[in-house]
């Protein structure tokens, strides 16, 4: 089970695997570009090349990307429809030329138009970029949310609507963030109530779908729809969920990543990762 955390690529994109190895990374997620902005500065041969060198020596892999909080593809305005388009379509070819193989992208909000219409102004957007061959291999994993405003993704059907709409099904997946999982309402944190989440899931989109898992605690409660990460084991899921999820077979080759609060020196990521890695059981022999 690799386990790692979202890395700064502040100093250039390679750097973030250093920063990974500082704290026993073995898997990372980054942005390829500031997520605060829609401009993005080209990556030049030299940037790929370095990039991919620190890959070969860190080992770290596999590298997930976090698309811009910025863009909203299921936004009824056409402007800013079409600037998350085209935004998004760079994105995906960044990761294409990194030789990144999964995005992580929140579903987006309605702002008013109704989740059936956000959701075909999503599946409209994907069908488009995939149809067009847009970042080539590279998967893009709707994330879980916890349900903010109007929000879409804090419910599995949302989820499930996606992939109906979105006849590729080689180009989608998705990533299950523990903390949007639990401000959305579903409770993970016995293991009855672990087992039944995860059972509708499967139901509705199939664990198979699941290719990336974001491991965050929550400051707030359960179902209160409010998107606040805090460290594992110090919110109000509390240890055991983790201890769950680090030993269901089911996810034992996928890679669980923090995003947990940390400072410039990283060491609430080393404890983070520390903890996680002591919940992980060592299997039964027969």
């Amino acid at each position: 089970m690799p386990f790692g955390a979202h890395m700064s690529i502040a100093g250039g994109i390679a750097k973030a695997f250093a920063r990974g190895q500082q704290v026993g990374c073995e898997a990372i997620q980054i942005f390829t570009k500031n997520e605060r902005q829609w401009a993005a500065k080209p990556l030049h041969s030299e940037d790929v090349a370095a990039f991919r060198a620190e890959q070969t020596r860190t080992g770290i892999g596999p590298v997930v990307a976090h698309a811009s909080y910025l863009l909203n593809l299921a936004a009824p305005a056409d402007e800013l429809w079409q600037k998350s388009s085209a935004a998004f379509a760079h994105e995906l070819e960044r990761c294409a030329t990194l030789g990144i193989p999964f995005l992580v992208m929140h579903p987006g909000a309605h702002t008013g138009s109704g989740e059936g219409a956000g959701l075909t102004r999503e599946a409209t957007a994907l069908n488009q970029l995939f149809a067009e061959g847009v970042g080539g291999d590279t998967v893009v994993l709707l994330e879980t949310t916890a349900g903010q405003g109007t929000c879409l993704g804090h419910r599995f059907e949302h989820l499930a609507r996606l992939f109906e709409l979105v006849p590729y099904p080689q180009r989608l997946g998705v990533c299950v963030d523990t903390c949007h999982l639990f401000a959305a309402g579903y409770d993970i944190r016995t293991a009855a109530t672990y087992t039944a989440t995860f059972a509708e899931l499967d139901r509705l989109v199939g664990l198979a779908q699941v290719r990336c898992f974001h491991l965050n605690d929550s400051q707030k409660e359960l179902g209160s729809r409010v998107d606040r990460h805090s460290h594992i084991g110090q919110g109000c899921i509390g240890v055991e969920a983790f201890r769950l999820l680090v030993n269901d077979p089911r996810f034992a080759a996928i890679p669980m990543l923090i995003e947990t609060p940390k400072g410039e020196a990283m060491v609430e990521d080393l404890a983070n990762l520390t903890l996680l890695r002591s919940l992980v059981q060592a299997p039964t022999r027969a």
